[in-house]
């Protein structure tokens, strides 16, 4: 039996996605399948470690050690080909926070943000929330399905003011692997107007072959010097909730005005278990992350086998991530209310509505398909008996 076939009671504690249901969905009576962490276990190598520093008797203050920034860098060169400096890294809590820093160092109230929707939430919120303007260069798909940057809608759209991008790489919702061709045309853009990058990069090492992440720092010696980018072992080894990540900030000019800042928030150091944590999953879990990717080229094949069955709903197998950006809009619901109603009375799934990451994202549902093989075929069954039914209804059957 594979470690992915483990049913872990998540309910039972405090687990954000089953915690929320009530308040979320109104019933208890759905597989919550929204927040992007894994119902999957951690690696054993991360709980062996937290679980030796729980020993300790004290659980005081302490500086993240010197060894689990040396292990992430080693990580990065071996698997992203990116060779950082130690001086470079910043801990933080997480990817949310460090996009706000960023745009407090990098920006002033009033300048422009450029946000390319369908996105997650809070690129949208942390722009408007820190007193600047966003920029919508919303993504456009191709005759295949296929998400690209709208480059010529890009560049009608800068003005003077037009300070940060924030890049999503690889692309929460859509699952798209970006290509080096096209981060290299939207970074050509970006060096004619002097527009820094945020670039979030933390489900990096999600990739599913022959697709591979490459770090938008690594394109040039403009890119490297301008970026701020956001790395860490939470999505990958499901350690979200030791709050521990990176920021990666190599030019010293660009590190300076985010290091201002960054004291002036006072991040400080992080938990004694989030060091243990982070560091233990750069070392030890490489072959766990190797079997976590088939596990989930499984799980996207269960729910392709899903949905070709019928021609009201489109899937499109994510490049990267572990989201599944479901396009519902043939199915004509009329709202987007109506719509996740349907898969909360209908399937029994609490996904996140497509709508929240954008007016782009209407329509659409996302679903967080890293869960073990039980819950996987569980939901491919409540999907396809309501999409089955949905049909029948349809054709008058």
């Amino acid at each position: 039996m594979s470690i992915f076939d483990n049913l872990t009671d998540r309910a039972a504690g405090n687990a954000e996605k089953y915690a929320l249901r009530q308040q979320l969905f109104h019933t208890e009576d759905v597989l919550p399948m929204w927040v992007a962490d894994m119902d999957i276990e951690t690696p054993v190598c991360v709980r062996d470690a937290v679980t030796s520093r729980a020993a300790h008797p004290v659980y005081g203050y302490e500086d993240m050690p010197e060894s689990a920034f040396e292990a992430q860098m080693a990580w990065m060169h071996k698997r992203h080909g990116l060779q950082m400096e130690r001086e470079w890294l910043f801990y933080s809590h997480s990817v949310v926070a460090s996009i706000s820093t960023a745009i407090m160092a990098l920006t002033e109230a009033g300048d422009e943000v450029v946000v390319q929707p369908p996105i997650y939430p809070p690129f949208m919120k942390q722009v408007s929330r820190s007193n600047r303007r966003l920029l919508l260069n919303p993504l456009k798909q191709d005759g295949r399905g296929t998400y690209r940057f709208d480059l010529e809608d890009l560049k009608r759209k800068i003005t003077p003011r037009t300070k940060l991008l924030l890049l999503c790489s690889p692309h929460n919702p859509v699952g798209r692997i970006w290509e080096h061709e096209e981060l290299a045309a939207l970074a050509e853009i970006c060096i004619a107007h002097d527009i820094k990058v945020f670039a979030d990069e933390i489900h990096s090492d999600l990739v599913y072959a022959p697709y591979r992440h490459i770090p938008f720092a690594s394109l040039g010696e403009w890119q490297l010097n301008n970026t701020v980018t956001a790395i860490g072992p939470g999505k990958t080894f499901n350690v979200a909730g030791l709050a521990i990540s990176t920021v990666a900030v190599a030019g010293t000019a660009l590190r300076k005005r985010f290091d201002e800042v960054y004291r002036q928030i006072h991040f400080a150091q992080g938990t004694v278990f989030g060091h243990a944590g982070f560091e233990a999953a750069y070392r030890g879990g490489e072959a766990w992350l190797e079997a976590l990717l088939v596990h989930l080229r499984h799980n996207i094949d269960k729910l392709s086998a899903v949905t070709s069955q019928y021609d009201f709903i489109d899937f499109f197998p994510p490049q990267g991530t572990y989201l599944a950006w479901l396009d519902c809009r043939k199915m004509r619901f009329g709202s987007d209310r109506a719509l996740r109603e349907f898969f909360i009375t209908e399937a029994r799934l609490g996904l996140s509505p497509g709508i929240s990451f954008g007016k782009e994202g209407s329509g659409f549902m996302r679903l967080n398909f890293a869960v073990p093989t039980p819950l996987m075929d569980e939901a491919g069954f409540r999907l396809d008996s309501a999409l089955s039914r949905w049909q029948r209804a349809r054709d008058g059957r």
